[in-house]
């Protein structure tokens, strides 16, 4: 039996290390084909806010699923201390005696072999597969594969492959900055962003995509308006404009739900409501839009704020929240007495808008024979003491 195994850091495990492996199957048709994340690099320190390590083989499982006779392995997981491929090689060999291992690196490391803490023995122990760039660099290679077969008796297979040109790291720095995405696979991608690794920030025209999805379809012009509505008052303002345009997007990520849907997310994330909520249900997307928004998208604390205050409001808002209320309810299609006044307002005074739209809502409010929610009442005498 051939086993094949492919052994990193995979921080992240990206389309290059899918590319790599799909070589590999291609090219060497493994039996079995392992995939071991290490726990520890010997040659390097985890970056921060890096995954655990069993975060990161789960993103490998992600990774590299369908590809034929892959297998995810926690070899190196379960030992401690740093992950040297020999004591890998050598668990291997006890567990398959019988059978070809298969080592498989990239060029870099294969020309630096030597330099492989107890390189002769993994020499004698497995065949090396190393992925040749293009065809000079296939020469080269083959040259070395001479040298190391003279000198050390290696078996070393050369295998033809078309690297796709990107580094883990230059990945994590683009994830800090809503990029990144198009050098990933997209669950791996959305397990990234959802779970906050690497301080990533979601893309927003992905976030878009993905959000859309859950919404009606006569809501989509709303939402997309609440988005640009944000995006330009926080430009006025001096909010973040991708930070406004995350929240503006998932402000209604419930808002399709029905009153029964809309309690059982309330019971699921451990939502008490008050009276004035339980008599209102159009007010309780904004209490599970928030947590629903945090649990699938990895929301940070302010975007959470901000969906979780858009319909009632609250004395004394950030700015985000502010921004939100308002995008919300001026935003292009929203026409109604008064939203004109309000449109201006938001654009010269802020507290000012507030204050004229949370009395509007108030109004509205018992106009429908309904009663205020003590907190937009409580917004509103804010607002209106301090402007």
């Amino acid at each position: 039996m051939r086993i094949a195994v492919y052994g990193g850091s995979f921080n992240p495990p990206h389309l290059g290390h899918r590319a790599a492996a799909e070589t590999v199957s291609r090219e060497l048709e493994p039996d079995k084909f392992l995939i071991i994340p290490d726990r520890i690099p010997p040659h390097k320190e985890m970056a921060p806010n890096s995954p655990e390590p069993h975060d990161r083989m789960e993103l490998c499982r992600l990774n590299f699923a369908d590809i034929p006779g892959v297998e995810i392995s926690d070899i190196e997981l379960k030992r401690e201390g740093k992950s040297y491929t020999i004591h890998t090689v050598e668990a291997l060999k006890e567990e398959y005696p019988e059978d070809e291992l298969v080592l498989v690196m990239g060029t870099d490391m294969f020309l630096s072999f030597e330099e492989w803490y107890r390189f002769e023995e993994l020499f004698s122990k497995c065949t090396v597969a190393v992925l040749a760039r293009d065809e000079d660099n296939e020469l080269v290679l083959k040259e070395k594969a001479e040298e190391f077969k003279e000198k050390y008796n290696a078996n070393i297979y050369i295998l033809p492959h078309v690297p796709l040109p990107m580094a883990s790291m230059e990945i994590r720095e683009k994830l800090r900055i809503r990029q990144g995405k198009e050098d990933l696979k997209d669950e791996v991608y959305w397990s990234i962003v959802k779970n906050n690794y690497y301080e990533a920030s979601p893309e927003i025209p992905w976030l878009r995509e993905k959000a859309f999805e859950y919404l009606k379809p006569t809501r989509i012009a709303h939402v997309a308006g609440c988005e640009s509505e944000a995006v330009m008052l926080a430009m006025k303002w001096g909010e973040d404009p991708e930070t406004a345009a995350e929240a503006g997007i998932l402000h209604d990520i419930t808002k399709r739900l029905d009153n029964d849907e809309q309690l059982k997310l309330c019971d699921k994330y451990g939502i008490i409501l008050d009276n004035t909520e339980l008599c209102s249900p159009a007010l309780l997307h904004a209490r599970t839009g928030a947590e629903f928004a945090k649990e699938v998208f990895g929301i940070s604390q302010e975007v959470y704020d901000a969906i979780r205050w858009h319909t009632t409001g609250k004395p004394d808002m950030s700015l985000l929240e502010k921004i939100i209320y308002l995008a919300d309810v001026i935003e292009p299609s929203r026409d109604f007495p008064g939203v004109d006044r309000l449109r201006e307002l938001s654009y010269t005074d802020i507290d000012a808008a507030m204050a004229y739209g949370l009395h509007s809502s108030i109004e509205e409010v018992k106009r429908q024979g309904r009663i205020p929610h003590e907190n937009s009442e409580a917004a509103y005498l804010w607002y209106a003491a301090n402007k």
